[in-house]
């Protein structure tokens, strides 16, 4: 089945409906971006606050991540139960209470505990925004539409290395008391309080997507939201070939995701891959150890934070431009040029810090070192944001036939969340280790980079155009 509106080159649905209710299921991207974000400047500020050591430390930026993991494998199966908007809901008021509790903590167990009810919400938004776009988006859109959550996430990551470089500045350091007496760390996670709250009231808003409520039996329902989405002369017709697909066998299961009982179906294989290579290139070290990052390198707190700054600008550019081409050339030439461009910008950065020096324990780069390194990283982050970052997410939301959309999303996040946090969690480590350090580190995510081009190559099928009815698992 092809996309009819595509060919003709007219939409009928309400394009502002649907830009409108995508941009709201993406505030839970921005949401995770920024509390992806928010822990870059306050590292110093959690090692004073609770005094501990390099390993402790990458555990509270890393627990998160363990949430993270939790939260997308448990959202596909209530998704499919419950919603997805129901879902989202759920996500915005652990965003709130996460938000609240790691400005409060006073101790690591009790910021860990609030980390990780922030990833519980984060690992649902992460699987339940793409799910719910590639659901109300008509197949010609779906690409642009999707790419928004990247957008979003960008422009999360932007905020709140914007908002911590402003606070840190205002209060003199991370560390530094600041408002009502608490410290400018904690002011950097309440922050978060004001776009957890829009997210709540916005999702109040939006309808449930249409094929869970086909799913469901609401058909009038479904209907009724499809009229709006695709026009009133295809709602029935959208209605009849989601009815249909779901036909050939039965209601959405977590056991879907398997063949013969035991063994992961190779669709499921194609998106745990596309989840796990996004992640072991190292863009969540630039993301969570920005300014660790770049004052290992000589740079100051004060400076460290504003290239933070410039890599969310340059980030938010870079998805731009794949927003504005994934529907032209397609999701796997994204994917390889985005590839090829890190491999050899994650090379670069690794040949720069392999030039440092260790003085008093810091390494010290010469001036033309330190430049390739801050060029090098911030094309690298480009490369990312427009390709793999947009990419994986629009092709685990349309990738997966409807019967195997809301598991497959779970198990791939699940795994996308897993070597989340192995990477956070060993970097610091690593930085810290004799004969490792930042060049042993970026070297690692260099050879995954040259790793993932093999497997774009090889196992990535391109989705472009096609209808969600028409994948095959």
């Amino acid at each position: 089945m092809t996309d009819t509106t595509a060919a003709t080159g007219r939409f009928e649905g309400d394009f502002a409906f649907v830009l409108l209710i995508s941009c709201v299921a993406t505030i839970g991207g921005f949401l995770f971006g920024f509390d992806s974000g928010v822990i870059n400047g306050t590292v110093d500020g959690l090692s004073a606050a609770f005094n501990s050591d390099a390993a402790v430390t990458g555990f509270n930026v890393a627990s998160i991540l363990l949430g993270c993991a939790a939260g997308a494998a448990a959202a596909g199966k209530l998704s499919d139960m419950f919603g997805r908007r129901t879902m989202m809901i759920v996500a915005a008021i652990f965003f709130i209470v996460s938000a609240w509790g790691s400005g409060i903590a006073g101790s690591s167990m009790e910021f860990v505990i609030y980390r990780i009810i922030g990833g519980l919400a984060v690992g649902a938004a992460s699987v339940m925004a793409p799910a719910y776009i590639s659901e109300v988006a008509p197949a010609h859109l779906r690409g642009r539409l999707s790419s928004i959550q990247q957008v979003a996430i960008i422009a999360g990551l932007f905020v709140a290395f914007l908002s911590n470089f402003l606070i840190a500045g205002a209060a003199g350091s991370a560390t530094s008391v600041w408002m009502w007496g608490f410290e400018a760390w904690r002011w950097m996670f309440w922050i978060e309080l004001i776009p957890a709250a829009i997210f709540l009231i916005a999702l109040l808003a939006i309808p449930e997507s249409p094929r869970y409520l086909v799913v469901s039996g609401k058909k009038d329902a479904a209907r009724s939201v499809l009229e709006r989405i695709t026009g009133q002369r295809r709602a029935a017709g959208k209605v009849a070939e989601i009815e249909e697909s779901l036909a050939r066998d039965h209601k959405p299961r977590i056991s879907d995701i398997f063949r013969g009982g035991t063994v992961l179906r190779p669709i499921i294989w194609v998106g745990i891959g596309l989840a796990v290579f996004q992640q072991l290139v190292g863009i969540n070290v630039v993301f969570y150890y920005g300014a660790v990052l770049w004052q290992a390198a000589g740079f100051t707190e004060s400076d460290a934070l504003l290239t933070n700054v410039l890599s969310g600008g340059l980030s938010i550019a870079a998805v731009a431009l794949g927003l504005m081409l994934i529907d032209r050339i397609g999701r796997k030439p994204m994917l390889m040029i985005g590839s090829i461009g890190m491999a050899v910008t994650l090379g670069l950065v690794a040949f720069a810090f392999s030039t440092g020096a260790l003085v008093d324990g810091s390494l010290k780069l010469s001036s033309s070192m330190g430049l390739l390194a801050l060029v090098a990283a911030n094309i690298y982050v480009m490369f990312f944001n427009f390709s793999w970052g947009p990419v994986m997410w629009v092709m685990l939301g349309e990738m997966f036939p409807n019967q195997l959309r809301g598991s497959g999303l779970a198990v791939s996040g699940f795994f996308q969340w897993i070597a989340n946090f192995a990477i956070t969690l060993t970097f610091p480590i690593m930085l810290a280790a004799p004969g490792i350090g930042l060049t042993g580190a970026y070297g690692v995510y260099t050879v995954f980079a040259i790793i993932s081009i093999f497997f774009v190559m090889w196992a990535v099928k391109e989705t472009k155009g096609k209808e969600l009815e028409d994948m095959q698992g």
